[in-house]
């Protein structure tokens, strides 16, 4: 009996210390049973305190809660400093370890001043394991300094059009100085994996390393051995999921930045103070419920296959215009443009485009190929998703006084 008391006591006791991983596997095995979100989630049923869910093909925010309040974002940063990595380095540059690097704090991989790894490896130590070390260790190859790392990662998210954020470390540690603290916003941390996943000629090479599931590698001298796992849940529980990182600090909370792909759709969502210790499974709760969301709510359009209304664009009357013979009617064909921007975007399945023409309807000679004459607007509401310009095909020339000796003759050949 006592040895059975003991037993169980000693399986509570092992259990317990390793209660937060057993939880967070019951609750992704349940959370894959998906329901239907079919309205627009209350914010005040999202834990997060910022939020939003984006369209990553448009960049069109689909929602948001607080979206563009600037705040603390933890190791989400790190997606950051991955693509920057990527795009001005090659995989197999050796990186050494300075002192700096060696000395952060856990999560760390634990490597010593003087260690020599190749990029690529330290790269999926960053995003699968979050290590503070390897992204101190990048930041410090590439840019020499923390400090002018920093600075590419100021100057790169305002390339990618992000509007309220500053980054000071390269690892999303809290930190301050004298002209901030690093933060970002929801919005902009959604445009940033939107560049990752998307719009950076290194896209698929960042997919490839968040997607996957385990990696291991040696040091350059191959005296050590180590073994990444991805600590991205979310790619278990929705079909489609693409890529994401988790993130947590004191300040900022449990952070998440994730996207998924489901048909011809792709959504991205991040997450910012979302819950605290000991409520690590709530950023998934919001995830799943946004990306649910959106996978139910919106639907693909492409504008240019939109069909015009013919009559809106037909020829149009050039007043004054040199035709065939006197007297008749002149007429000019109209070119219209391509859409250039947001050729493709999601709209709520209940909504429809609005198309507004502003056209010119009589023209006055002389008028030339390519003149401007109007517009053609795609609405969404009251929101403008495109503008396509509409100009002349035919140039027309003016009546003038040879022109109608010359019509003249024709009509009467001597």
């Amino acid at each position: 009996m006592w040895k059975k008391l003991l037993a169980w006591i000693l399986v509570t006791v092992i259990l317990t210390g390793y209660g937060i991983q057993i939880v967070e596997a019951f609750d992704q095995k349940e959370n894959v049973r998906m329901e239907e979100v079919t309205e627009k989630p209350d914010q005040n049923s999202l834990y997060a305190k910022a939020a939003v869910l984006m369209d990553a093909d448009s960049g069109s925010i689909l929602y948001e809660k607080n979206g563009h309040q600037a705040m603390a974002n933890a190791s989400t940063t790190k997606i950051l400093t991955c693509i920057i990595a990527l795009e001005n380095c090659d995989l197999d540059s050796e990186v050494t370890v300075s002192t700096l690097a060696a000395s952060q704090p856990k999560v760390h991989l634990g490597m010593r001043e003087g260690q020599k790894f190749y990029l690529k490896d330290l790269l999926y130590g960053l995003m699968l394991e979050s290590y503070n070390d390897c992204a101190v260790a990048i930041a410090e190859h590439i840019a020499g300094t923390t400090g002018d790392f920093a600075k590419l990662m100021n100057d790169k998210a305002e390339e990618i059009g992000c509007e309220d954020s500053y980054f000071i470390t390269p690892n999303g540690l809290d930190a301050k100085n004298e002209n901030g603290f690093h933060h970002t916003t929801a919005a902009d941390l959604s445009l940033i994996m939107r560049y990752c996943i998307k719009t950076s000629e290194m896209a698929e090479q960042f997919l490839t390393i968040t997607r996957e599931g385990q990696y291991q590698f040696s040091d350059i001298d191959g005296k050590n051995s180590y073994t990444c796992c991805n600590h991205n849940a979310f790619l278990q529980m929705m079909d489609g999921a693409l890529s994401g990182k988790t993130g947590f600090t004191g300040n900022a909370g449990y952070c998440y930045v994730g996207a998924l792909k489901r048909d011809d759709r792709t959504f991205i969502v991040a997450l910012l103070a979302c819950g605290w210790p000991n409520n690590k499974t709530y950023k998934w709760a919001d995830t799943k419920k946004l990306m649910q969301y959106g996978i139910s709510r919106f639907r693909k359009i492409s504008l240019d296959e939109i069909e015009l209304d013919a009559g809106e664009y037909a020829p149009v009357q050039v007043v004054d215009g040199q035709g065939t013979k006197i007297g008749e009617e002149v007429t000019t064909e109209l070119e219209v443009a391509p859409v250039k921007e947001n050729v493709e975007l999601l709209i709520e399945k209940d909504q429809e485009v609005h198309i507004e023409y502003q056209l010119s309807r009589k023209l006055y000679a002389p008028v030339t190929e390519g003149d401007f004459i109007g517009e053609i607007t795609y609405l969404l509401g009251d929101e403008v998703l495109a503008k396509r310009v509409v100009t002349v095909k035919n140039t027309v020339k003016r009546i003038d006084f040879c022109w109608c000796v010359k019509k003249t003759a024709e009509l009467f050949p001597m």
